[in-house]
């Protein structure tokens, strides 16, 4: 048994991650390899190779001749029944050979053989086990700047976070650990190359999933999320269980789960709404904390004629109109907001533009005439309903009473 190449293979599995089999395979290539150098072909010569015990029989099978012509493939009589004494001419004998006679730059190059066949298969198990996380999120070890750019440790290899995908507000020091959304793996002649990214929103979505037990378990559903990296993210929030809050579930007790991922943001701010089929339900979310008093949404062509009180117009548009610009983006709709004065003279930003077209709808069809299924109660009630406007918390008649008491 050789113990001293057992240890060496037990190591090299442990610490590289390879399959013990590939090392046997580079072995023998090696060996073969180590042949061809030294007696210029291999093609006839075999390696033995127990698995278990590390021990190995190298031979050549060579031909019985009477006359030898080739003394690498060919064997004479005399010699071959010196091996097998029922050998005959014309058969075959296994002539072993031994390792320790190969000279030096055979030995040397059965080496070369051997390392390179390690180097590929860790390169290899490293492109495996990150080529599984793209587009997860991994953490790395802040190392140093080279140029704009940061070297990432992430254990079994380096990952560089290139400038356009920093936050631009972000600064890092060495040995400092973050979280990084990788983008994609490329498997290089030089290893693995990581692309990461600190910018993209899908690291937002996957920072809440492992914070946020109700996501990872599939209860609650995150349907849309807008980032502007470094200052603020509306993610729109859905539960598929009656009884659970999505918003709530997200932000947690206190704001301890969500507080935990603003934290890891670096004080990035974070709005949670509620998912809404209805697509002004959707934008009076999404268009929070600024109060709405009418959403006249185009479903067809993705616009959406949104009227606030006067007071809370810049609160709608936000800061550089990065409120509204979100909303957009989480939406799917091209909105545009005015102030409840602006409205009164605006086409389109009237309840009464849409009185007509109600009316003249609900004459179109008699009472009944739909099946079944066809006509969902309160389709239009948004835009159309007038009962709906008063009936409802965020109707327009509510709005406008609230208005007149302040």
């Amino acid at each position: 048994m050789n113990k001293a190449l057992l240890e060496a293979l037990d190591a090299l599995e442990k610490e590289k991650q390879i399959p013990r089999d590939v090392l046997f395979d580079a072995i023998e290539n090696s060996l073969l390899t180590a042949c061809k150098n030294h007696f210029g072909k291999a093609d006839n010569m075999k390696v033995e190779l127990d698995r278990e015990t590390c021990d190995y029989f190298l031979y050549a099978e060579k031909e019985v001749v009477k006359d030898v012509e080739d003394p690498v493939t060919q064997i004479s009589l005399e010699d071959a029944h010196k091996i097998d004494a029922d050998a005959g001419v014309g058969d075959t004998v296994k002539v072993e050979i031994k390792s320790q006679e190969f000279g030096r730059i055979a030995a040397q190059n059965a080496r070369n053989v051997i390392t390179q066949k390690i180097r590929e298969e860790e390169r290899s198990v490293v492109y495996n086990i990150f080529n599984e996380k793209e587009r997860d999120i991994v953490t790395g070890i802040v190392q140093r700047y080279v140029g704009k750019n940061i070297a990432i440790d992430l254990g079994k290899t380096d990952a560089i976070l290139t400038e356009s995908e920093q936050v631009p507000t972000e600064e890092f020091r060495p040995t400092e650990r973050i979280k990084l959304y990788v983008l994609e793996v490329k498997n290089t002649n030089r290893g693995p190359k990581v692309m990461v990214s600190r910018t993209h929103p899908e690291l937002v979505k996957k920072l809440f999933e492992s914070e946020v037990t109700e996501i990872k378990d599939g209860t609650v559903e995150i349907m849309s999320i807008a980032r502007e990296a470094g200052s603020r993210t509306k993610i729109a929030v859905w539960s598929n269980n009656p009884n659970v809050d999505a918003v709530g579930a997200c932000v947690g007790m206190n704001g301890a789960r969500v507080n935990a991922i603003v934290e890891e943001l670096r004080g990035e701010k974070i709005d949670v709404i509620n998912w809404d089929e209805n697509p002004g339900n959707l934008i009076q979310n999404a268009l929070s904390p600024a109060k709405i008093v009418a959403v006249f949404a185009d479903p067809d062509e993705k616009t959406a004629k949104v009227v606030v009180p006067d007071y809370q117009l810049s609160l709608a548009i936000g800061k550089s109109g990065q409120n509204a610009r979100l909303a957009a983006r989480l939406t799917g709709y091209k909105i545009d907001i005015k102030s409840e004065s602006q409205a009164k003279d605006a086409p389109g930003f009237r309840y009464e533009d849409y009185i007509d077209d109600y009316e003249e709808y609900e004459g179109e069809y008699e009472e009944g005439e739909y099946e079944e299924g066809e006509y969902e109660e309160g389709e239009y009630a948004e835009e159309y309903s007038d009962e709906e406007y008063e009936g409802t918390e965020e109707g327009y008649a509510e709005e406008s009473s609230e208005e007149e008491e302040q």
